[in-house]
């Protein structure tokens, strides 16, 4: 048995953690890039890049979008509960790709910046140390990165449970294979109870899915299956599921020497259930985080400067949550519907969030222009 000595220990190597070891490689730290596929593999996942996902990508990987198949929608439409609620015409892009090519692209460029390849293997963490032994030896670092998912088996080893059941959301989703060249790009809020349906056009075919928060959810294959109907597919298509953290994040996102980032840190938007770009963003940070620690001898110290550089994150995942309440709570949701039907410039701020040009407190102070007034009728009755 072979025992190998690095700066830092990445596990997952999806978005957040092939950010995480780029960045931190690119920094110049010894980086072991670890997980239990080879890439390419497939993902359950709905695929689309916003504006705010190409700018964290275009900075982490220095060229503005992947070498890979992507289609580009610059028109889509939102749904709530049935309403059709006015169309993003004049919204930024959004490039819709497969995470099987997405984050085989990923890998390799985090490798081609110096990240050793430890994938297609699994192993057991040791967090004192902390190390992972694999089949093929020991590696062991001051930090370790885990990126490993939703299921996280790193937090779980290290709070008991990688999420809370009773908030943790689940998504159902299908490939409807075909040309998707006319299909149109929509989401629907309420297409699942708290929660939200996409049907999502690709280059070989369209995804199609629900996604809510479990515990409100006792049927989620009924609720994929009215939103099938809702879209007029009625072919036998193959179903996967996944666990979403819907904005469930862990406030301090590890312990002791170990960081956690993307789903395993639970930075997923709770209104529209966008990974990707916290994945890649919260990678980034931690690597950062690391370098600093190390640099400084205090590798003790760098869950509290990751912890501090995630607060801008935090802060917009509490303000969704609550601007959650206001769309899904049954006496407050015909405000909703009715503030962001009738308002071009609460549309435009929502564009503008998916541009990755402003945060969701500007949707609330929107929002709260509008919503005395409507919620007073809503708590009435009227």
């Amino acid at each position: 048995m072979t025992t190998g000595k690095f700066d830092l220990i990445v596990i997952g190597a999806g978005p957040a953690g092939a950010a995480c070891a780029r960045t931190a490689a690119k920094a110049g730290l010894a980086v072991a890039l670890v997980d239990k596929k080879r890439f390419p593999r497939d993902k359950l996942c709905g695929g689309g890049l916003t504006g705010r996902a190409v700018g964290h990508y275009a900075r982490i990987f220095d060229r503005p979008l992947p070498d890979i198949p992507l289609t580009r929608r610059d028109r889509f439409r939102f749904f709530a509960f049935g309403e059709d609620l006015g169309g993003g015409e004049e919204a930024p892009p959004i490039h819709l790709i497969m995470r099987r090519d997405f984050d085989a692209a990923l890998v390799a460029d985090a490798l081609s910046a110096g990240a050793q390849d430890f994938t297609g293997q699994t192993g057991t963490l040791d967090p004192k140390e902390p190390a992972i032994d694999l089949p093929g030896g020991r590696l062991s670092a001051p930090l370790i990165v885990a990126a490993d998912g939703v299921n996280s088996p790193t937090a779980r080893q290290l709070f008991g449970e990688a999420f809370d059941r009773e908030r943790i959301g689940f998504a159902l989703e299908v490939e409807q294979p075909g040309d998707a060249s006319e299909v149109p790009l929509r989401i629907d809020f309420g297409a699942a109870d708290w929660g939200y349906g996409w049907q999502f056009p690709k280059t070989c075919g369209t995804t199609i899915g629900v996604g809510g928060v479990m515990a409100r959810n006792a049927d989620m294959k009924a609720a994929l299956q009215g939103y099938l109907d809702t879209l007029g597919v009625d072919e036998d298509l193959p179903v996967k599921g996944q666990f979403l953290p819907f904005g469930d994040f862990r406030s301090t996102p590890g312990a002791g020497r170990i960081l956690l980032a993307g789903d395993a840190a639970g930075l997923v938007d709770p209104i529209t259930g966008e990974g990707i770009a916290h994945a890649l963003n919260s990678g980034e940070l931690a690597a950062l985080a690391a370098v600093q620690a190390l640099a400084a001898w205090q590798p003790d110290q760098a869950l509290r400067h990751y912890r501090h550089a995630l607060r801008p994150i935090h802060a917009g995942l509490r303000q969704a949550r609550i601007l959650r309440q206001l769309m899904f709570r049954e006496r407050l949701r015909p405000a909703f519907i009715s503030g962001f039907r009738r308002s071009r410039s609460l549309r435009g701020e929502y564009l503008r969030l998916l541009a990755g040009e402003t945060e969701y407190g500007e949707i609330m102070r929107a929002m709260a222009l509008r919503m005395p007034g409507f919620a007073w009728r809503a708590l009435r009755g009227g």
